[in-house]
């Protein structure tokens, strides 16, 4: 995948994943797209692990990989949101 691309759909991915955990006013545009490429990272580790399917770091730029992304950012924000307040929210 070009750079860009992965920039926007972090970008997107991020922005809905703390939206969805409500972390949204604390994070700017580039927090959104950190935590959408590491969420992209983790929702492949995890869909490799459970045997569920695509990985968008992988080329397999498809609607499960976009999940997969998106549960792996919602896992991350999930994570942070443990240590920082000690509660998933």
């Amino acid at each position: 995948m070009s750079i860009i691309v992965w920039l926007i759909v972090g970008g997107i991915i991020g922005w809905l994943a703390s939206k969805i955990m409500r972390t949204d006013a604390q994070q700017g545009v580039f927090l959104n797209i950190v935590v959408g490429i590491i969420g992209a990272f983790i929702g492949g580790w995890i869909g490799g692990m459970l045997g569920v399917g695509g990985d968008i770091n992988q080329g397999d730029f498809s609607l499960s990989g976009l999940l997969m992304s998106l549960v792996g950012a919602i896992v991350l924000l999930a994570i942070v949101n443990l240590f920082r307040r000690g509660r998933v929210r």
